[in-house]
């Protein structure tokens, strides 16, 4: 398993669907994954650190692992299968609960868990995104990279069936 960070989360045009970028922790390689537009707006907010009058959904998820005391300790995004990523939610009382990567993410960002890959799907699904020498690793640089990409690929890039 690798630590990733979630890069942003952007529309792929002209489709203007939703696409959440993780990076690999000190890597130039990325993993893109399509998902739906609430978790997009799910993932948006808490990068953003707004927080809305009423408990979303991952919020309360949130809180009500808070209520009966347990704790999130990792989200592991674990393979690909006919296209769709699966995830899983890790507790502290080693519970393990099968997920969408998307609700996963927009709960990790909430708890503050970190977001592992396995290293298998890295490899099948990762896509590296080479550094020029003037560019640093911050994060303008990361969502500029990332429209460029999602400016060239389509989800069929990305299909394992052949």
């Amino acid at each position: 398993m690798q630590p990733l960070d979630v890069v942003g989360v952007r529309l792929e045009m002209p489709s203007n669907q939703p696409v959440v970028l993780l990076r690999e922790v000190g890597s130039s390689r990325y993993l893109p994954i399509w998902i739906g537009t609430s978790e997009a707006t799910a993932i948006a907010f808490a990068q953003e650190g707004v927080a809305p009058p009423r408990p979303l959904t991952h919020d309360l998820i949130r809180d009500l692992l808070e209520a009966f005391g347990e704790d999130l300790t990792e989200v592991r995004i674990t393979h690909l299968d006919d296209g769709v990523f699966h995830a899983s939610l890790i507790f502290a009382s080693g519970t393990e609960v099968s997920a969408r990567p998307s609700d996963a993410i927009a709960l990790a960002l909430r708890t503050g868990s970190p977001v592992l890959a396995d290293d298998d799907l890295l490899a099948e699904a990762g896509v590296e995104i080479e550094e020029t020498a003037d560019e640093g690793p911050g994060q303008e640089d990361e969502v500029e990279k990332f429209r460029e990409f999602l400016d060239h690929v389509s989800p069929e890039d990305f299909d394992t069936s052949s």
